[in-house]
């Protein structure tokens, strides 16, 4: 479904995209050994001259998402061949040491960000027309003519988003990790930020509701861009799939599309982003134009619920994402995420003026919550239990927090027993740790949350995080759920949430 009225007004507000310069910090050798990686600065590049399987590698000393250009020379005689360049572009050290060859993971190997690139004339000027995520970029000479050598004499990045550095509000952190973390939070955010909030600069580059709810949050105390947020919204609310339920995500070229992917959490997460809005920005006229895509969700959510007002099981793989977790059952997860959207349509019901709907919601709201508190809730183990083999995590028992399908003592009792509970399966996400960060705020855990940020996000930062990562484990630093690292995102938009949790809440 299109409402051409929302998409037009969602276009009207895309932001406009704001380019700088940016020259390499060092030239760099990066090599690996049992005692890890080890990175040495080396000749500037613009001094060596390459013969054929001679290599460069650039180090743009931050994490940039842009365009390449490398200004190119022959020495010796006239180039009478084409010149064969790799070209390799990496977020993180550990990418230049993977094969694109022999990458078989489930994602296509298209993502991978690699270039073979034959330049007819040298000297020129070669300006690589795909953007890319990048802090190293490898450039080794594959193939060239025994008569004349290369030299690299320039190499400029032109890095994109629509953030600007003198909108960012500032930030006085005396701590010097939450400093840290928060000033990489932001540039993860920032890189997120082009037409749209997009989930990662290097792989997928769309719009992901999940990944958006995040990224609202940490634009409000950050840059400020809610008219971003606000398209981003009608994006969703005009582009819906044939029944009106609002897609995981939306592509925006060659034009604006939903996808065919679906979950039940991220549908339900556009009423929560519409009240976190308003709450922000005040802005009724959001809230008219898009309550009725909310009412939609809503209704949709109720088709998935059994008799007892408990969200049915399914075994789709998808159906609900809650974490990057094969092992996870969703459905106690679901439940307590459809409390919390209840929650927020029981608010913007009361904006809208919608008295009927807000009274329907209120009532269903609580048969959801003793749905889940009489058939999820495991009296012996204090904790509540999710699909046929009962299984206890963290996403159940965060999510129910979040909900309010407990709450007060009994929910800090809930979490306490959790951490207890050796064989709950655990967080593997920023996205999922976030959450649980949030569960604890909302229980007046502050010490608690914020040493949790520190100990998950300080990790990334003692492993030279320059933005954050899509996925971090802290027992497998380097571990992809895709079959390679090769693939894996480091600056993706769900882990951006210290930003939001240290200027609110850990100042």
């Amino acid at each position: 479904m299109r409402d051409l009225t929302l998409l037009e007004k969602a276009v009207a507000l895309f932001p406009k995209i704001n380019e700088k310069e940016v020259s390499v910090s060092e030239t760099v050798s990066i090599t690996r050994d049992d005692s890890g990686i080890n990175k040495a600065v080396q000749p500037d590049f613009r001094t060596r001259v390459l013969k054929k399987k001679d290599e460069v590698i650039l180090d743009f000393g931050e994490h940039l998402v842009g365009y390449l250009t490398l200004e190119l020379k022959n020495i010796g005689a006239h180039a009478d061949a084409p010149v064969l360049l790799q070209i390799q572009f990496a977020e993180r050290e550990i990418e230049l040491f993977e094969d694109a060859s022999t990458y078989n993971g489930w994602v296509s190997a298209s993502w991978i960000q690699e270039e073979l690139v034959k330049v007819d004339v040298v000297p020129s000027k070669l300006d690589l027309a795909r953007r890319y995520a990048f802090r190293y970029v490898r450039i080794k000479v594959s193939d060239i003519s025994s008569k004349f050598d290369l030299q690299i004499i320039d190499a400029k990045v032109r890095a994109v988003t629509s953030a600007r550095d003198e909108d960012l509000l500032s930030c006085e952190i005396e701590d010097s990790l939450d400093n840290r973390i928060d000033t990489i939070a932001v540039n993860t955010l920032k890189d997120c930020m082009q037409t749209i909030f997009e989930d990662g600069p290097k792989r997928d580059r769309r719009l992901w509701i999940g990944d958006l709810r995040i990224q609202a949050l940490a634009n409000y105390v950050t840059y400020r861009m809610n008219d971003m947020v606000k398209a981003c919204l009608y994006l969703f609310g005009a582009l819906t799939q044939e029944d009106g339920r609002v897609g995981a995500c939306i592509f925006l070229e060659p034009e604006p599309e939903v996808d065919d992917t679906f979950m039940y959490d991220y549908s339900l997460f556009f009423v929560s982003i519409l009240r976190d809005y308003y709450k922000e920005t005040g802005d009724m006229e959001a809230v008219k134009d898009l309550w009725n895509v909310c009412k939609r969700q809503i209704e949709l959510a109720k088709e998935g619920l059994d008799e007892h007002c408990v969200v049915k099981d399914l075994d789709v793989l998808g159906w609900c994402f809650v974490d990057w977790n094969l092992e996870l059952n969703k459905q106690a997860a679901a439940q307590g995420i459809l409390l919390y959207a209840l929650e927020a349509a029981i608010e913007l019901a009361e904006c809208a003026g919608d008295v009927l709907a807000e009274e329907e919601y209120a009532a269903l709201y609580i048969k959801v919550r003793d749905g889940a508190n009489r058939f999820l809730y495991d009296d012996k183990l204090g904790l509540y239990v999710s699909g046929s083999d009962r299984q206890i995590s963290y996403a159940s028992q965060v999510w129910m927090v979040l909900g309010g399908a407990v709450d007060g003592k009994a929910a800090e009792r809930l979490l306490g027993k959790l951490e207890a509970y050796d064989a709950a399966v655990k967080m593997v996400t920023p996205y999922m740790y976030h959450n649980y960060i949030d569960a604890l705020l909302k229980l007046g855990k502050k010490d608690e949350a914020h040493s949790l940020m520190r100990q998950y996000w300080g990790g990334m930062v003692e492993n030279g995080a320059d933005t954050f990562w899509e996925l971090y484990n802290p027992e497998n630093t380097d571990e992809s759920p895709y079959g390679g690292t090769i693939v894996n995102s480091y600056c993706h938009a769900w882990s951006c949430g210290p930003a939001y949790f240290l200027r609110k809440f850990f100042k």
